[in-house]
């Protein structure tokens, strides 16, 4: 049995593993996109032949997990993509705007590539591809043994809390006389998250393939994030009478702050303001969460009996129309904005920074990890000036940073998480989804752990288990 890493490997991108069974069965695990510079090429061709892989299993729907599934369609792959059922939902809004913006980005890659004298770009995917996609979902939801191949492999999800519907992937391969049990964890979450349960303990594993984003890094606590919230909403909007703009990703990052201000709305504490969700995605987002309530903490649940609705309060407005997010900048007096994308690097964000940015009293919030290239990221790091659609802009807008809201374990939440394996028993441990320099640092702590053997794969490397 071999596994080889097409992704993800060195780097925190690009999801994809590729386990090969002795009868020759091709179980990939992720299909992420490569993000970033220089990814273009990365994404245009696998390093294997797509219609030759058997089945996908998906962790979560992050695009860089989950993002290159309609490439894979496009290139001949008809099998299977086995995922939770909250998973599946999401990819349905997520895959689509993904392809809206591979559409979109081409023109510019291909112009850029042009002036280099470069060959262009074909498009990774288009609407149809992604369409293809969805009917090949099979949602299969947690602790359900699933059988594949008549039996030769049995995987099993369980909850990693990173966002809805993300699950860790046990598995269990048959060979001959002897089983041979193979983890991935997908992301790990946290285990005090606002909405979503606690990260739960897995089977143990022979071989753990295991993320390391955070390998080198310990979270600072957040002493009470809603009173950070709401001091920055009084100080933005009622003592400076200003405009409260936050970048926040579509998926739980946009509903952990709704959840947030609901909150504070039901406690009488919220000043009277108008709150815009602006961001379609985000919008489409919300109604998929409301419908997976299975996959809610039970402090957030028994909110919900209480208040009726976590998502929904008095002067809170969810918008799509382009016509209405124009609006928004036109129209006078303080007010919160929350849209996508979290990096501020695309979408309707950056309009509503560009026309805010030069004011005084606004405040722009950063709520999670940002690129240091990125539009956020600068912000983050203190720019006096920054481009937006080509020109250049006063940062006189106060900044300021949350960092409570990030969705992924750090290096002590993560030996937490995997000490429900017996360290003895783990035959070895792969770090993927990670900077080579985080990956040395939590290796060394696996290794104090206990864990015997840890590799750091590069790409495209394959190993024999």
């Amino acid at each position: 049995m071999t596994l080889k890493f097409y992704g993800a490997a060195r780097t925190v991108t690009g999801s994809k593993h590729l386990l090969t069974t002795g009868r020759g069965t091709r179980i990939l695990l992720d299909c992420g996109l490569f993000q970033g510079i220089n990814t273009d090429e990365l994404n245009q061709n696998f390093g294997f032949d797509p219609a030759e892989i058997d089945v996908v299993i998906l962790s979560h729907a992050h695009i860089d997990h989950a993002g290159l599934l309609p490439r894979l369609v496009r290139m001949g792959y008809t099998g299977p993509i086995y995922c939770t059922p909250a998973t599946a939902d999401l990819c349905r809004i997520m895959l689509l705007d993904s392809a809206h913006i591979q559409e979109k980005d081409l023109q510019r890659i291909n112009e850029r590539r042009q002036r280099k004298g470069r060959q262009p770009l074909e498009t990774l995917y288009e609407t149809e591809d992604v369409e293809r996609t969805l009917d090949l979902l099979h949602p299969v939801p947690y602790h359900q043994p699933y059988d594949l191949n008549g039996g030769e492999v049995t995987f099993l999800f369980t909850d990693t809390a990173h966002i809805l519907g993300s699950a860790a992937v046990s598995l269990t391969i048959r060979e001959k006389n002897e089983e041979k049990r193979l983890f991935f964890s997908g992301d790990i979450g946290r285990p005090n998250d606002k909405i979503l349960r606690m990260p739960e303990a897995f089977p143990q594993a022979d071989y753990l393939i295991c993320e390391s984003t955070y390998g080198d890094k310990l979270h600072e606590p957040e002493p009470d994030m809603k009173a950070h919230l709401l001091r920055i909403v009084r100080e933005t909007c009622v003592e400076r009478r200003g405009k409260l703009i936050i970048p926040a990703f579509a998926v739980d990052r946009t509903q952990e702050l709704v959840y947030a201000l609901d909150q504070l709305e039901s406690a009488d504490l919220l000043p009277r303001i108008d709150v815009f969700i602006d961001s379609p995605l985000s919008v489409k987002a919300t109604g998929v969460m409301k419908r997976h309530e299975e996959c809610f903490n039970p402090d957030i649940l028994e909110y919900i009996k209480k208040d009726g609705d976590a998502f929904a309060f008095p002067n809170l407005h969810y918008v799509s129309d382009v016509d209405e997010s124009k609006a928004i900048n036109e129209r006078p007096g303080p007010c919160i904005i929350i849209s996508a994308s979290g990096m501020a690097e695309a979408g309707r964000i950056k309009h509503h920074i560009k026309n805010n940015i030069e004011d005084s009293r606004n405040t722009i919030l950063l709520v999670g990890y940002c690129s240091p290239n990125s539009l956020g990221g600068q912000l983050k790091n203190g720019a006096k000036e920054v481009r937006i659609f080509g020109e250049t802009y006063a940062v006189r807008a106060e900044v300021e940073v949350m960092d409570s809201f990030s969705a992924h374990a750090d290096y002590a939440e993560m030996l937490r998480y995997l000490s429900c394996q017996d360290p003895a028993e783990v035959k070895h441990v792969f770090l993927v989804h990670g900077e080579i320099d985080r990956q040395l640092i939590f290796q060394h702590h696996l290794e104090k752990a206990g864990f015997r053997h840890v590799s750091i794969p590069t790409p495209y490397e394959t190993v024999q288990l």
